[in-house]
């Protein structure tokens, strides 16, 4: 996004970036002046934007894990729709869980990637009002999951690999959800992804909301967008647990550790996708470049790996994840879990059809 309506959209949500977009609304300015008086301010104009690209660089090397948190959660962050129709061919939407309805929250398509046949599941947030609320916000409910673990099974008896996007606040927690088994929806795909022989590649794309993404989030390979979040439990519902007060959303963001970075060194995420300077909002076209790279190429290594190898290498990874202290000591397995290995550990093999 460019010119001043993209400088507009991003005052309203990111109060952090006030002093880079105060500073590229003087330059846009100066260029105005500059034009309708025919003024050489060249010169001053270079100054201002060497000044700008160098204060966004040092913001956005330094952001907190709120700061991050906004970003995952920006109004003209690329949703799953954008990245469909840019990374994906023959896209062809698959409705229904067979049981109870057809939850728009979740999204599940057959569509093609550098040629690899795949099954996508994934969370649909919506962009105007009337999609965000067919979409209940990103909010799955029990149907959504058990419509997703219904293509996972179809996709693991014709051999397809499956890529999940994750981008929900968390699965929907209302009592009717509750009444049609939430919990249960939930619990059963974690069980079923945990078995599926076939590869199974997920990225978190903005926000990764509690058990709402462990639904899709079972994987043998775990991407995650540079300013994405995964975590427990949301910042603003850490805060009310352990502060009774909203406030603290920041400390609360700090002590859950999740950003991609921490995540990756705790293991848990495999590899961090870069986002252009600024966040995926400011060029979606090279942000869905560079994720359709990395998902090629990582489709390619999973796909030369036997599955019943993948299938312990993805009970393994499960079982080793994280650790805990007691009395001041390390507890729990530390070392780094076996996992399936990436496409730089391999050779890469042709793309079948």
């Amino acid at each position: 996004m460019t010119g001043h309506k993209a400088t507009a959209r991003v005052y309203q949500g990111l109060d952090f970036e006030r002093p880079i977009l105060e500073l590229r609304q003087k330059i846009e300015d100066l260029e105005n002046f500059a034009q309708n008086t025919e003024l050489d301010l060249s010169g001053q104009i270079e100054k201002m934007r060497i000044r700008c690209e160098d204060l966004t660089r040092e913001l956005f090397m330094n952001l907190t894990p709120w700061q991050r948190v906004q970003l995952a959660r920006h109004q003209d962050r690329p949703l799953l729709e954008d990245y469909l129709g840019a990374i994906f061919t023959d896209v062809v939407e698959l409705h229904g869980d067979r049981n109870f309805g057809d939850d728009n929250a979740i999204q599940t398509a057959l569509a093609q990637i550098d040629g690899i046949r795949v099954v996508l599941v994934g969370h649909r947030k919506g962009k105007a009002t009337r999609d965000r609320l067919d979409c209940n916000f990103g909010s799955p409910n029990p149907e959504g999951y058990r419509k997703a673990l219904h293509k996972m099974k179809l996709a693991a008896k014709f051999g397809l690999p499956i890529i999940t996007f994750i981008n929900t606040p968390g699965a929907y927690p209302g009592v009717e959800a509750e009444e049609r088994g939430q919990a249960m929806a939930i619990a059963q795909n974690i069980f079923a992804m945990s078995r599926l022989p076939t590869p199974i590649l997920s990225c978190v794309l903005g926000e990764g909301g509690s058990g709402g993404a462990l639904g899709i989030g079972v994987c043998d390979r775990l991407l995650m967008l540079e300013h994405a979040y995964y975590s427990v439990i949301s910042p603003e519902g850490c805060a009310a647990i352990l502060w009774k007060d909203s406030e603290h959303v920041s400390d609360a963001a700090r002590i859950l550790k999740l950003t991609a970075r921490d995540l990756t060194r705790f293991g848990i995420v495999d590899q961090i996708v870069p986002e252009p300077l600024g966040g995926a909002h400011r060029d979606p076209e090279t942000t869905a470049a560079t994720l359709k790279g990395v998902l090629a190429q990582e489709l390619r290594a999973l796909q030369q790996i036997p599955a019943e190898q993948l299938l312990e290498l993805r009970y393994d990874r499960l079982r080793r994840l994280g650790h805990f202290r007691r009395d001041g000591q390390i507890c729990g397995s530390v070392e780094q879990p076996r996992r399936a290995p990436s496409s730089s550990e391999l050779q890469p093999v042709p793309l079948s059809s």
